[in-house]
């Protein structure tokens, strides 16, 4: 069963939110502000994080901040009235996973948080399969239709990032902290090179596509 935890400071959606998710087969605990979450996390390991935007004592962009200084993997999902683009780049740059707007269909809520936990599992996971592609974690090595594919160990391991977790957009920024760490040569030129490289070496696998995202970065689109 995962764990999910629902930080929103209004009381009805709260307790809505976590009643469908409890029907669905999910433990749920719940908070009403980030202090609180960030609170909560310190204690427990959660698979997934749901949380409002705009709250107070500690705001979802804040909760989600402090999260990914050390938790990458997790899934975030904003759940918010803030409709504004600048809002959603914002989240996104930050490292969330997904952004629903309120009012929000509850049933398609939780076909997200499902969707969401089945590539959190594949991301634990030491092989994945997309397509005529196989990505072995151990060897360090992609496969497609047997062949092994040229790939370096950095390439590697953005292209297991990303199909890992597809559909979400990874900003040039949050790859180069991840990827290039403190190497101060490194540039968003660097990532544009590497991505193009990505894309030429695997132009042969038929599963699915890197594109992208004007102003924000790449993300991996499943064909």
């Amino acid at each position: 069963m995962a764990d999910i935890l629902v930080v929103e400071d209004d009381l009805a959606l709260n307790k809505l939110v976590s009643a469908e998710l409890k029907s669905n087969g999910y433990g749920v605990t719940v908070c009403f502000n980030g202090e609180e979450a960030l609170s909560a996390l310190e204690n427990k390991r959660f698979d997934l994080i749901l949380t409002d935007v705009m709250m107070p004592v500690m705001d979802g962009f804040t909760l989600a901040e402090n999260v990914r200084k050390t938790d990458e993997a997790t899934p975030i999902v904003f759940m918010t009235a803030r409709d504004d683009k600048p809002s959603k780049q914002l989240g996104y740059r930050i490292g969330i996973d997904d952004y629903v707007v309120k009012p929000f269909d509850m049933d398609l809520l939780i076909l997200r948080v499902g969707a969401l936990l089945r590539r959190a599992g594949i991301e634990k996971s030491k092989k994945l399969t997309v397509g005529n592609l196989v990505m072995d974690k151990t060897e360090v090595a992609g496969y497609v239709d047997g062949e092994q594919l040229a790939l370096s160990a950095r390439e590697f391991e953005i292209l297991f990032k990303f199909l890992s977790n597809p559909k979400r957009t990874f900003t040039r920024s949050q790859l180069m902290n991840e990827f290039w760490d403190y190497d101060s040569s490194a540039t968003s030129r660097t990532v544009d090179v590497y991505m193009a490289k990505i894309r030429e070496k695997t132009s042969k696998c038929d599963g699915f596509e890197i594109v992208t995202v004007h102003g924000l970065g790449y993300k991996a689109v499943l064909k």
